[in-house]
């Protein structure tokens, strides 16, 4: 059976498990990483040099970056993951473009708005610094919810890809109300996108819960 090493917690962890509910795929987890320890065991470190959550084994394939691992799971999923992840290569590489996008300019312009208001304590948050986060988040949410309201309901248009569960995943960091504050500009088009993702047992299941 596919193994995933990581806690419920991070949200690379969560991209994979939430995919996993979307194929169907059958899994067990194993708890790794901040209070769960694990990721400076030798056979973890062996798994996976960097020492970060998630990592996946599947019979002989060992696989770490989260958004690496979507694409292995998709790709290995048969019909149901090509709906997900499309052979197209024109529509795969868009898929893939939005997934890139999160981690070069996505993830740096939002880490000091969910560290600093998630995992700080209020007696040690950096508010300068956390509303520098929401303006440089704002302006990747802009950009995509220009791409939504162009040509939605989901990121690459009719269909809902990978890219969506990605992003959808982030998305939770920026809509949740362990961050709101009132600087944070309204994005209706990524907003109906995001309550759209949001009716899915996936998402229900692991993104809605409590930022922490």
């Amino acid at each position: 059976m596919l193994e995933v090493f990581g806690r419920a917690n991070s949200i690379n962890v969560i991209k994979v498990l939430w995919l996993l509910d979307e194929l169907g795929t059958p899994y067990a987890r194993h708890d790794a990483g901040m209070a769960f320890g694990r990721v400076d065991d030798p056979d973890y470190r062996a798994m996976n040099p960097n020492g970060r959550v998630p990592t996946i084994r599947d019979g002989d394939v060992v696989l770490w970056e989260s958004n690496s691992v979507l694409r292995y799971l998709a790709m290995t999923a048969g019909e149901r993951g090509l709906a997900l992840y499309p052979a197209d290569p024109a529509a795969r590489a868009s898929a893939d473009r939005w997934m890139d996008w999160q981690l070069s300019t996505l993830s740096p312009a939002e880490r000091n708005l969910f560290w600093g208001l998630v995992r700080t304590p209020p007696e040690k948050r950096d508010m300068e610094a956390v509303r520098a986060a929401v303006a440089a988040s704002a302006a990747c949410w802009r950009i995509l919810d220009a791409r939504i309201a162009a040509g939605g309901p989901y990121i690459d248009g009719a269909m809902m890809t990978i890219a969506d569960i990605v992003l959808g995943a982030y998305a939770r960091r920026w809509f949740g109300p362990e961050v709101a504050m009132p600087e944070m500009p309204q994005f209706p088009a990524l907003a109906a996108w995001y309550a759209r993702l949001g009716e899915r047992p996936g998402f229900q299941r692991w993104v809605n819960p409590k930022l922490y």
